[in-house]
C-alpha cells in the first residue's frame, strides 16, 4: 500500500506534464508507505516518447542520501503519454527494483501502482 498527499501527487503530475511529449520518471521517497518527497529524474532513454531510463548515477546519489535519513525509496514513477496506466512489456522487462512502479496515463490522469514484473496492483491512496 502507498499513501501520497494530494500536493505531492500534483507535484508528480506537474513534473510529468513538463516532460511531454516524452515519458517522465522519478522517485517517491518516504516512510512506512507514506510519500513525503517527490524526486524528479532526467529521462536519458534514446526514445523518450515511448520509454524511460533514469540516469543510474542520479539514482545512486539519491539513494546514498537516504542512508543519512529515516526515509526510503517507496516507488518509482513514470508516465505513459499516450497509453493506459498499465505496465508495458518494456516496463516489466526493466523492473529491477523491488518497490512499486507507479504509472500515470497522461491522457486520462489515471494513476496506478504495480509490483513488477509480477504485474500485481498495489493499493494507492491520495489524501
Amino acid at each position: 500500500m502507498l499513501r501520497i498527499p494530494a500536493a505531492l501527487l500534483e507535484a508528480t503530475l506537474a513534473h510529468l506534464r513538463s516532460e511531454l511529449p516524452g515519458e517522465g520518471v522519478g522517485l517517491w521517497i518516504g516512510r512506512r508507505g507514506r510519500v513525503t518527497r517527490v524526486e524528479p529524474l532526467s529521462n536519458h532513454h534514446p526514445s523518450p516518447q515511448t520509454n524511460y531510463a533514469a540516469d543510474p548515477a542520479e539514482v545512486l546519489k539519491l539513494l546514498k542520501e537516504l542512508d543519512d535519513t529515516d526515509t526510503e525509496l517507496l516507488a518509482i514513477y513514470h508516465s505513459h503519454p499516450k497509453s493506459a496506466a498499465t505496465p508495458s512489456e518494456s516496463d516489466r522487462a526493466q523492473a529491477f527494483w523491488r518497490v512499486p512502479y507507479v504509472i500515470v496515463a497522461m491522457q486520462t490522469q489515471s494513476v496506478r501502482a504495480w509490483r513488477l514484473p509480477e504485474v500485481e496492483e498495489v493499493a494507492l491512496y491520495v489524501d
